[in-house]
Formats: C-alpha cells, structure tokens, sequence
C-alpha cells in the first residue's frame, strides 16, 4: 500500500514509523514541537510519543550532540535535527572526534553510535554564506561517517529508515526546496539500502551524475532535450554521498562515454570531482570527450537577489552543457522561460526562509 505525500510528509512519516518500530528511537532539535515542526517535518510527532522521546533542546549544538553519542552507546538511536545545516558546525568536534572515530578508537568492543542527525540545507530569498551552504563533501570526507541526501520523497522516507536503524552516525541532508515534492509513498516500514543510487532517466548519449535538488534541474534539462532534439542521457541521483554507488556509476560511463556531473557544492574539492577522478582512473578508455563538472563558483553565497541570478546552476545551463559535450546547437530558450521571472524560490508555494 502507498499514499501520496510530499517529501516533507514522507520524513514526518518515517519519524513516526520508527518511533513505533523501536521504543528506543528518540528525536529531539531546535524547533521540534514547533508549531511549524521544522518545515512541517515533527508535526504532531510529539502529541503521539510524548515528550520523553520528542523534545525540544537549547541552542547548544556541541552539548546535544554529545548527549546523543551518550543515549546511542546505551542502547537509544537518537534522530537529532537542526533546521540548518550551518548551524550544525558547532558540533563538529562531538561529530567528528567522538562520533565516527568511536568503534575505531575501541575496536569495535565499545558498541555502536547509531545516531542520524538531519540537516537541512538550501537556497532562496537572501539566506546567503551562513544559511545555505551545501558541506557535504566536507562530511563525505570523514571515515566512519555515512552521508544521505535524497531527492524524493519516496527516497525520504526509505533513507532516513535505513540511517535510522543503521549501527553508525549518518548525516542525513535535506534541501528545504524539495520538501513540497510529492509523490507516492510506501506505508509501512519502508526502507531502502544505503549506498545504492537511482537510475532515474535511461539515454546512451551522456551520463549525468546528480544529488539531492540539482536532480531536479537535471531532469527538466534532459526531458527537454530528449523531446526537442532526441538526445538521451543517463541521469543517476546519487542518493547516498558516502559510500558511493560506483558500480552504477561505472556501468553508465562504459556505456556512454561521456560524463557530466552536478554539485550542489562548491567546485573545488567537490564530490564532483572525486567522481570524475574516480572514473578517469576506473573507464579512461571509455571516454569520448573530457569529462566536466558543474558545481558552485569558489565564493560564499551572495545575499543580493541579483547577485545569486548567475551564482547558482540551472536546468539551462546543464542544457547548454549537455548540447556542446555532443557538438549539437539547439533552442534552449523555453528551458529559460520555464523557470519564470524569479529564480531565487523554486515556485509558488515557497513562502519565505523560515
């Protein structure tokens, strides 16, 4: 059985289910039993489990953190939230010294850490370098930790399931312009595995790697582009960031010979990059042309609205990327259009930062 539900639904969802599944699921953050529910995602999670499990905490994101590895080595699997992922960077030190060295540390003897911290990340309407950063090639990079950024809502809810009742800390990223996706859900306790992209589009002409809202750039590039000018590519949502699914990765590059692949994140030192390095060493014979990688320009976020114009990547720009990877010319203007004259919120239903 399955329902219709957006994205933020489907984590309201898996919240819930878990929290039925296992007693010792706790979930607790800044906002939690807000009347808003960190952008509706703890709705009501706390009239239905109480305030033991569901709780609000002080601006203390060091402090909570290590409350949770303390709950997690005793048996409870903690999911923490902070409705920012910029703020999270007070905990750093708990997350990365304590959280994902522990089994390492210990060998193993000392129990697990199984906690799931959400953070959510995002652009639109002058959030600008503290309140839209995308750090995921920052956690990717730790040992020990794993890193999950879905795209839909079905995904949402499979993923955070999965990192929930996962032995290790897992970082789990959610864009707040995909929290109004919808789709049909699974009921139940729904899971998908970790480390396991989605082939969302099929094409032989390019493989195009994404993550978490670029995914949605690039399927209105590639639809676009196979209905004007029959062009088809490969479009693999990554999904989990770390590991990394590069079997998938691999097959699709051997097949096709060419790749682009899309970060959220800035351009250096990307995941971007690791892809495109991980598949010069591993399909180098395979390629038809360089590989490339659109991701954001080395500068923090602007503020202005104008200035953030030309500062993020569009379904446009991937098309225009796309079309002179093949040497092929083609109208790209209705790709322009469809976005409409305000590029800083992602539709009508957007209603502001907070």
């Amino acid at each position: 059985m399955s329902r219709t539900m957006t994205f933020s639904q489907a984590v309201n969802d898996a919240l819930s289910t878990a929290m039925q599944v296992d007693n010792n699921v706790i979930c607790y953050g800044l906002g939690i039993p807000d009347p808003k529910g960190v952008f509706g995602t703890s709705l009501g999670l706390q009239d239905k489990f109480g305030s033991e499990r569901v709780f609000d905490m002080p601006c203390s994101e060091n402090a909570m953190t290590g409350i949770a590895i303390g709950a997690s080595l005793n048996g409870i699997r903690p999911v923490m939230t902070h409705q920012r992922l910029d703020f999270f960077l007070l905990a750093m030190d708990q997350l990365i010294n304590n959280a994902s060295n522990w089994k390492y540390m210990f060998g193993g003897n000392s129990g697990s850490v199984p906690i799931t911290i959400r953070l959510i990340m995002g652009r639109g309407w002058g959030q600008g370098p503290t309140h839209s950063q995308s750090l995921h090639s920052w956690f990717a990079h730790v040992p020990g930790l794993k890193v999950v950024s879905p795209t839909t809502a079905k995904d949402a809810k499979g993923l955070l399931l999965s990192s929930i009742f996962d032995d290790g800390p897992v970082i789990f990223l959610e864009h707040r312009w995909l929290h109004n996706h919808t789709e049909e859900v699974p009921e139940g306790d729904f899971r998908l595995p970790l480390g396991k992209a989605s082939l969302l589009r099929e094409g032989n002409n390019l493989s195009v790697i994404s993550m978490s809202y670029m995914t949605v750039e690039a399927i209105h590039a590639i639809d676009y582009l196979h209905k004007t000018s029959d062009i088809n590519c490969d479009l693999i949502d990554l999904r989990s960031i770390n590991p990394i699914d590069w079997e998938t990765i691999f097959n699709s590059v051997c097949k096709t010979g060419r790749l682009l692949v899309l970060d959220s994140g800035w351009e250096t030192l990307s995941v971007a990059g690791e892809i495109i390095a991980r598949c010069a060493i591993e399909c180098f014979d395979s390629f038809k042309c360089p590989p490339v990688r659109m991701a954001l320009p080395d500068c923090p976020t602007p503020t202005s609205c104008a200035l953030t114009k030309n500062y993020y990547k569009e379904a446009v720009d991937i098309g225009q990327t796309i079309t002179k990877m093949l040497g092929i010319k083609t109208d790209l203007e209705p790709l322009i259009k469809m976005r409409g004259t305000n590029h800083d919120v992602p539709g009508d239903w957007f209603k502001g930062p907070f």
